[in-house]
């Protein structure tokens, strides 16, 4: 590792700048991910000591870093553990390259990154073979995202469609059952149990799903909650949709 410390570099703006993925396990998945570009490593001896514990770190360009300047790059808010990757957005995928497709979790334009991130990370943990999100009205790649997803970023295929009604059909051609949730639906969610392919389907907060999108699902259901708080933050009301889903599965 190069023993020149490099220069500071000024706080980055995620919404315009490279993209920096931090924390121990955000970017130790990214290291792993043959697909990903990885362009240049910023770690503390610590850090590094870290990331070489759970696996070989490749061939990437590594720089010594301090906390503090990681702090100054990422902003004192960054949960970085003294690592810090850039890398060139994830590789998207298409409809076409997953197969088969059991498990699909779709974001009707979804624009928080946090919310993006925490979907990703409970997908991968249900076994999801894809999450679809659209071009437009969803977020740019970030490391909000990446840490919030806790590597899951890494390891469930994005597919970014620019027509989600297209990308329903195609779903329901390939023989999943499309599963809406929307808190004026006229039943209630029940665990499901059958085995058959789901594709679940998720809004924004506060605007729930397009009714184009709507009519394309093939169920439509609510989250009925008995106590004195009638709604969910939309990643968690995912976790129990997939756990929900999920539920009539052998394996």
């Amino acid at each position: 590792m190069s023993r020149n410390k490099f220069p500071p570099k000024p706080k980055y703006d995620p919404d315009t700048g490279p993209v920096y993925l931090y924390g121990i396990h955000t970017v130790r998945a990214a290291l792993d991910n043959p697909r990903r570009l990885k362009k240049e490593l910023l770690a503390t001896p610590n850090g590094l000591n870290r990331l070489k514990e759970a696996g070989d770190i490749g061939k990437v360009s590594v720089k010594e870093t301090t906390p503090k300047d990681l702090d100054r790059l990422l902003g004192g808010e960054a949960v970085h553990q003294g690592v810090a990757l850039e890398v060139d957005p994830v590789s998207r995928f298409g409809l076409s390259d997953i197969e088969p497709l059991r498990l699909v979790v779709v974001l009707d334009q979804l624009t928080d990154p946090h919310n993006v991130g925490a979907i990703l990370r409970t997908a991968c943990a249900f076994g999801a073979d894809a999450v679809i999100t659209t071009a437009r009205h969803s977020p740019r790649e970030t490391g909000v995202m990446a840490k919030s997803a806790s590597g899951a970023l890494d390891l469930v295929p994005m597919i970014e469609v620019r027509n989600l009604a297209d990308a329903l059909e195609t779903l329901k051609e390939r023989g999943l059952t499309v599963l809406g949730f929307d808190s004026e639906a006229p039943a209630p969610l029940r665990p499901r149990t059958d085995d058959r392919p789901m594709a679940v389907v998720l809004g924004a907060e506060g605007k729930g799903l397009r009714q184009r999108t709507r009519e394309l699902c093939d169920e439509m259901v609510r989250l009925d909650m008995p106590g004195p708080i009638k709604s969910l933050n939309v990643s968690n009301a995912a976790a129990i949709a997939l756990f929900a889903a999920t539920a009539g599965r052998s394996a």
